[in-house]
């Protein structure tokens, strides 16, 4: 039990106003019930307009952010802990906002050397075809500000590619084409400054898209990965680089791809993934004899130490 350890009243921030407003409650839901078996005096809070008056009127000690998306992840609920003395899981205002924010994330390690794959920011203006050219013959489009792979649409010509621009603006103002690299998609949890076994995605989808993530029943997560134990080091090693130049702590999820040659491109940091008991940094903890409530109580450690 985790009554003595000293964490005060914790709240358990959730749900929000972002597109992925589902998910973090249930993130949430697993996160509060698991600290509450604990013996944490947790008490959750579902992250509406009034949170910043909510927040200041009640007395916490602590904040784990199960929040995803904007005004969760991107710095926003961040700001305000830091303004209100109340520390919190995860990374910091800066890391977040990078993080969230996939075109810049991608300019940093473009700048450091990291792998990437090329992108171009599209707008209202763009030569489609240029585009194309550009970055091959197949692209995805992403919002630059969402996750869970909202918005996201894997395009083959100039004209699906204006399409899915229109598409993607629906959820965002900023929207970059990238190359799309074929190969094996990776992810790597990293808790507490440790890089945790890669896990392996696998779907029928042409990518790990909503509908793969959330609802579809035949997705694998292999785990081991498959990749040789060199490789594998590589992978993790090269993991967390990435997570640390963005100035990312406490806890995260880096999403990578292998091409056929076996080299890695970075994709995307995510500074609050999920934290159902079926996510991916849960399954990868218990790759390692941590179970769900450990993991949680490790990441409130975390924030004490700090």
């Amino acid at each position: 039990m985790a009554d003595d350890i000293g964490f005060g009243r914790v709240a358990v921030l959730m749900g929000g106003v972002s597109a992925e407003r589902p998910v973090s409650l249930r993130s949430g839901q697993a996160v509060l019930e698991a600290l509450i078996a604990e013996g944490v005096d947790a008490v959750g809070v579902d992250v509406q307009d009034d949170i910043a008056a909510r927040l200041a009127r009640e007395h916490f000690d602590m904040a784990f952010i199960a929040l995803h998306g904007r005004g969760g992840e991107d710095g926003t609920i961040q700001g305000l802990l830091e303004w209100l003395k109340i520390p919190y899981t995860g990374s910091g205002v800066m890391a977040s906002a990078l993080g969230m924010d996939k075109w810049r994330t991608k300019l940093i390690w473009q700048a450091a050397g990291l792998p990437t794959p090329a992108a171009v920011l599209l707008g209202q203006q763009s030569d489609w075809q240029q585009v194309m050219n550009e970055l091959g013959t197949d692209v995805i489009v992403k919002p630059a500000h969402e996750g869970s792979s909202i918005g996201m649409r894997k395009v083959h010509d100039a004209q699906a590619l204006q399409d899915s621009y229109q598409f993607a603006s629906q959820y965002d103002a900023l929207v970059l084409a990238e190359r799309w690299i074929s190969g094996r998609e990776y992810t790597i949890a990293v808790v507490n400054g440790q890089a945790l076994p890669v896990i392996q995605l696998r779907t029928s989808h042409e990518f790990y898209d909503y509908e793969a993530k959330y609802e579809s029943a035949d997705t694998q997560y292999l785990l081991p990965s498959g990749l040789t134990a060199e490789k594998e080091n590589e992978l993790q090693q090269l993991s967390m680089t990435a997570f640390e130049l963005i100035g990312c702590r406490g806890w995260g999820r880096v999403d990578v791809m292998a091409d056929a040659e076996g080299r890695f491109w970075l994709l995307e940091v995510n500074t609050s993934p999920g934290m159902t008991d079926h996510s991916l940094v849960p399954m990868a903890a218990r790759a390692i004899g941590m179970s769900f409530s450990q993991l949680v109580i490790q990441l409130l450690k975390e924030v004490q130490k700090r």
